[in-house]
């Protein structure tokens, strides 16, 4: 087995594709001390797109909560591990999201995980856009209905699964509302009209969306002006929100209550921990306060496209704060990220298995801590590090 092992890491380290971690010795934020010494360094690869993971009110809702409902519940929710601070963060994402009831998970991709199993039947037909989410994926291999898959954002190839799912008796459209890999955001009009004409239900997972996508940062369905057509949302409460962990379904009570009595994973795992409640619900607290903080987010990640499109590299996406840096070549990602490091600035290069065989980038996450002089020196920096191995001309 050592012998099997060692060789398939080899393998992974001779195709360029080794993910190293890093290890930080600072607070999650726009800048970062990193173990060994590095300091000054300014981060670009956080999903902490509202900078609430070091805002010092989530911080301090999180010792609150600590110090009041203690470490954890060292139980699952059925048993003893419902506390009221879960049924006030409940209400309040329902509240959020414009739903009737909400239900936390440890993880998205334990809601993802959750869901389709204890929905679906073999009766039952989801179809799942080919680039959704390896969680949505996983999830979708768990359940014992039809499975279709259509081409990435493309309606006319949902139309023609939807006419051929019409014999099974439920249909459910899932799709990411905004892909983190390539920070593009799916058609919703267009696949709710689709899933109105063939009588389907939508789902979306919104991590990669919620608290700073649409005017009030509710997401994707907001942006797009289809909030009372997209029947389930999935979405994180380890991003935007907070950025601690956690995760949570949203959508008509009846469903919320099923997924009580059925779905494994909210079944068989620990509760959230008090201080994650805590801060999940104070950035919640801060977002339904004001719309600033999300719409702070689109000057500082046009500034960024449009620099780096005048540099001359091609950004894929289209406004959204995931900035996904196309270079093809797996190796060329992962020098230019090393040779990025060392010009301050932390981006980290994606390759095969996470994105497919040559489309390998570096992804690029614009916060809303960033300044605009992060920016300017993280453009910067790409341009002397793609001049120097070949990226630009």
């Amino acid at each position: 087995l050592r012998r099997r092992l060692e060789s398939e890491l080899e393998d992974i380290r001779g195709a360029g594709t080794w993910k190293s971690e890093r290890v930080i010795a600072s607070r999650q934020g726009p800048h970062l001390r990193l173990a060994g010494g590095g300091a000054g360094i300014i981060n670009f690869c956080a999903n902490n797109y509202l900078g609430l993971s070091s805002h010092p009110e989530v911080i301090r809702a999180a010792v609150e909560a600590l110090e009041k409902f203690g470490a954890g519940l060292s139980s699952v929710r059925f048993i003893c591990g419902t506390q009221s601070i879960h049924k006030d963060l409940e209400e309040k994402i329902a509240r959020f999201h414009q739903r009737e009831d909400a239900i936390l998970y440890a993880s998205c991709f334990d809601a993802n995980a959750g869901i389709f199993e204890a929905l679906l039947t073999p009766e039952d037909a989801v179809l799942s856009d080919e680039l959704n989410h390896a969680s949505i994926i996983d999830g979708i291999r768990l359940c014992k209905a039809n499975k279709y898959r259509y081409k990435h954002m493309d309606m006319q190839d949902l139309e023609a699964k939807l006419k051929e799912a019409q014999k099974h008796r439920l249909r459910l459209v899932a799709t990411d509302g905004a892909f983190s890999m390539d920070g593009d955001i799916a058609p919703l009009r267009e696949i709710c009209q689709l899933a109105q004409k063939y009588d389907a239900l939508v789902f979306i997972d919104e991590c990669h969306a919620t608290g700073f996508l649409g005017p009030n940062g509710r997401g994707t369905d907001e942006l797009l002006g289809v909030m009372d057509k997209v029947t389930i949302i999935n979405s994180t409460l380890g991003k935007a929100l907070g950025g601690a962990a956690g995760g949570y379904t949203t959508g008509p009570k009846p469903l919320i209550d099923l997924l009580r009595q059925r779905s494994r994973p909210y079944l068989f795992s620990n509760s959230l921990p008090p201080a994650v409640v805590g801060c999940a619900s104070k950035a919640l607290d801060l977002l339904m306060e004001s719309n600033a903080i999300a719409q702070s987010m689109a000057a500082k990640t046009q500034r960024f496209r449009s620099k780096m499109m005048a540099a001359g590299f091609t950004i894929s996406g289209k406004d959204h704060p995931i900035c996904p840096v196309m270079l093809g070549d797996a190796r060329l990602a992962s020098v230019m990220a090393e040779d990025m490091l060392n010009r301050g600035i932390y981006v980290i290069g994606f390759s095969y298995p996470v994105v497919p065989k040559g489309k390998a980038r570096i992804r690029v996450q614009i916060s809303a801590v960033h300044s605009d002089e992060d920016i300017d020196r993280c453009v910067e920096a790409f341009t002397e590090v793609g001049r120097k191995h070949g990226a630009l001309s």
